[in-house]
């Protein structure tokens, strides 16, 4: 069972909010930061390589899965070892796929296997492709949060 808070909003009747163990976005990429600006200066710099490979054991996926979720090639993924950082384009797709992820374990009330397996289901929202293959670009990404939000609020969709 989730659990349940109540939130009041200044001159709006107090609503329920599902507080679940799913790890937000920071934590499936291993990060300590406090602030967008934080964030945005990290991935600006290129994420240190450690982030994606705390994301690859904390997002619950395949290595090849979660590498084609950010985008990166296996061979990139060696080189982005040696050298230690990954690019800031590299930086932001990984951002992205753990903002995917992230957002699925919260639908699912932070059950992974639960969430990975929606990640690889055809959607017939998403035109029946599934949202891993959907959220490969940005627009996709953005497609994949709206459903994930839709969902999360009984919209049907």
């Amino acid at each position: 069972m989730p659990k349940v808070a109540i939130e009041k909003r200044k001159g709006a009747p107090p609503v329920k909010v599902k507080r679940s163990k799913a790890p937000d976005l920071i934590s499936l990429i291993g990060l300590k930061v406090a602030e967008t600006c934080e964030l945005i200066a990290l991935i600006k710099k290129g994420l240190e390589y450690s982030s994606v490979e705390h994301f690859i054991r904390k997002a619950n996926l395949q290595r090849e899965e979660a590498i084609d979720l950010v985008g990166i090639s296996a061979r990139t993924l060696v080189r982005r070892k040696e050298k230690g950082r990954l690019s800031p384009d590299e930086s932001d797709r990984l951002v992205r796929a753990a903002r995917i992820v992230s957002g699925a374990q919260q639908l699912f009330e932070g059950d992974a296997a639960a969430a990975n397996r929606w990640l690889k289901t055809s959607q017939p929202a998403l035109g029946g492709a599934t949202p891993m293959e959907y959220a490969g670009t940005e627009t996709g990404a953005r497609e994949v949060e709206a459903l994930i939000n839709r969902l999360e609020y009984g919209i049907f969709s």
